[in-house]
């Protein structure tokens, strides 16, 4: 691709606020033409990636929106904290399959983990 050719994509991009497909166009552009892949598939992979970044920045936004004072992942939780609950549990209940077996979960017990945190992880789950 000629680089004329690039500065017109790129500006083509800006003016329809593809910011993704202007960034990664070149890369992808170059792979397509690596691996021979259709028109149609060079186009499924450039809209996939602009998807990715329309995704990701609608979560950076509610994440703000919603005051969290901080994001908790099941990743830092401290499983020694829930000394209770083995963590093979945890696990099995942060995979939501519950929710498809339409099972019901109760949490019993002194907990000294607020239910508001409870909540936080499982949203933080739920958005990746």
């Amino acid at each position: 691709m000629s680089q004329r050719q690039s500065e017109r994509i790129a500006a083509l991009c800006k003016q329809l606020k593809l910011d993704r497909v202007a960034a990664d166009n070149p890369v992808i552009a170059q792979r397509a033409s690596d691996q021979q892949l259709a028109y149609s598939e060079f186009l499924e992979e450039v809209l996939t990636s602009e998807i990715a970044l329309r995704t990701e920045r609608t979560r950076e936004i509610l994440n703000r929106m919603a005051s969290f004072p901080a994001i908790k992942t099941f990743e830092g939780f401290d499983f020694n904290f829930a000394a209770g609950v083995p963590k093979s549990q945890i696990l099995k209940l942060a995979s939501l399959s519950f929710i498809e077996r339409a099972d019901n979960i109760m949490f019993l017990g002194p907990s000294r983990v607020p239910v508001k945190r409870i909540w936080r992880l499982r949203w933080a789950t739920d958005r990746r």
